[in-house]
C-alpha cells in the first residue's frame, strides 16, 4: 500500500532469458560498475548518462540501464553489451553501493535531466538510431572483417575490439550509417575471398 503508485512498474514487468535479449531493442544501453580500468573504459557519471538517456527518450528511442548483483556486479562479458558504463562517485572507503541505492541515484539523475530538458524539443532525426541488436551484429561483422585483414590480434580479439565498440557507441550510430558499415564489411569479406581465389589461380 505504501508503494501503490509503483504498481505500473510491476504491471509492465517482463522477464528475459538473457541480457542480450532484454536490451536488444534499446538504442542506448548503460551499465553500472564500481570497478574501473581494464575492460571498463569510457565511464561516465550518472548525470552525464542521464543527459544522453533523456535525449534518446525524447527522440523516441529506447533506453536500458543495467545493474549487476550486489555481490559481484556486472561481468566483463555483460559490460560489453553496454553502450556506456556508469560509475557513481563514492568515498574511497565505500566504493560499492547496494542495488537499491544505485537504482535510486541513476533514476533520480534521469528524472532531473528530464525536467531540465522538458522544454527542449529535439528536431526529428533524418534516420533513426541503430538499435542495440543492430550494433551487436555490426560489431560481429567488424570483428570478422578486422581479423581477416590482420588488424585485430587473434589471441584476444574481443579485448582489442573494445575501443572500436566504444567509439561507435559514442558517436550515436544511425541506421543508414549502420547499413553503410555493414556494406563495407561485406565488401571486405568479398575482397578477401576474391584475393584467395586469385592466389590459387596464380
Amino acid at each position: 500500500m505504501a508503494t501503490s503508485k509503483g504498481g505500473l512498474v510491476l504491471e509492465k514487468l517482463e522477464i528475459f532469458r538473457t541480457l542480450a535479449e532484454a536490451v536488444a531493442g534499446a538504442e542506448a544501453v548503460y551499465g553500472t560498475t564500481a570497478r574501473l580500468g581494464g575492460w571498463r573504459k569510457g565511464v561516465v557519471t550518472p548525470g552525464q548518462a542521464a543527459g544522453g538517456a533523456v535525449k534518446t527518450l525524447q527522440g523516441g528511442g529506447g533506453v536500458a540501464v543495467v545493474f549487476g548483483p550486489e555481490d559481484a556486479g556486472l561481468s566483463n562479458q555483460e559490460t560489453q553489451l553496454c553502450s556506456r558504463l556508469v560509475n557513481i562517485p563514492t568515498a574511497d572507503e565505500a566504493t560499492s553501493l547496494n542495488l537499491a541505492q544505485a537504482v535510486l541515484v541513476v533514476c533520480y539523475e534521469i528524472f532531473k535531466a528530464s525536467k531540465g530538458l522538458a522544454e527542449e524539443a529535439d528536431q526529428p532525426s533524418p534516420s533513426r538510431a541503430a538499435t542495440h541488436a543492430e550494433r551487436e551484429s555490426l560489431f560481429a561483422a567488424l570483428r570478422e572483417s578486422l581479423l581477416a585483414i590482420d588488424f585485430l590480434k587473434a589471441d584476444n580479439p574481443d579485448y582489442w575490439m573494445l575501443p572500436v565498440r566504444r567509439f561507435i557507441d559514442r558517436v550515436g550510430l544511425k541506421r543508414h550509417e549502420f547499413n553503410l558499415l555493414m556494406g563495407v564489411c561485406r565488401q571486405i569479406k568479398w575482397a578477401m575471398g576474391a584475393g584467395r581465389e586469385k592466389r590459387r589461380e596464380d
